[in-house]
């Protein structure tokens, strides 16, 4: 089922979010089916749980809709329940991001090039992979929704200060957006 993406101000998207109990795997189920719904009518091409407002580390990833830009993300779909970062690259690269939580603020980010990441999957199956290039960039992303941080925590401090007021505004509701989203 769609649900509403919550926005800057929603003090879910600061808390870090609980583990997910395996053991309940209908409920995870459904928010898997949830997630993957909402992302596909918003545009975007990753969606963590507390971003619909359920705070559980668990996350979905879609490649293809960044396919224009990185061909080589054709096909790269990712459901990441419980993921932890195993390894880091200690090079870091700078990618432009934006989030639906966010919508209109683009920034640019610097995030380890590559990772190892291990998460059970969709199916409940315990995965390790090594991420890199933009795959490694949605993927960080969204594992950083669980923790409570959003892009604009790790953006320089100037472009930070010069975003202040659309992120205000934003927390104000005063945004509008093309998908269901709120702000509690």
């Amino acid at each position: 089922m769609i649900q509403p993406i919550y926005l800057y101000g929603s003090g879910v998207l600061r808390s870090r979010a609980d583990e997910a109990d395996l053991g309940k795997k209908e409920e995870l189920t459904q928010l898997i089916t949830d997630l993957k719904d909402t992302l596909a009518v918003s545009d975007g091409c990753g969606l963590a749980a507390p971003q619909i407002g359920v705070s559980l580390r668990v996350l979905v990833v879609d490649g293809d809709v960044m396919t224009d830009v990185y061909p080589y993300l054709k096909g790269f779909k990712r459901v990441m329940v419980n993921p932890v970062v195993i390894q880091e690259s200690s090079r870091s690269c700078e990618y432009n991001e934006g989030c639906l939580s966010i919508p209109g603020i683009y920034a640019d980010v610097a995030r380890p090039e590559s990772m190892t990441v291990e998460y059970y999957d969709e199916s409940f199956s315990k995965v390790t992979e090594t991420l890199d290039k933009f795959a490694c960039r949605m993927v960080q992303h969204e594992m950083s929704h669980l923790d409570g941080v959003l892009f604009t925590d790790l953006v320089k401090p100037i472009r930070k200060k010069m975003l202040s007021g659309k992120l205000q505004s934003i927390s104000k509701g005063k945004i509008s957006t093309r998908y269901k989203s709120k702000i509690k």
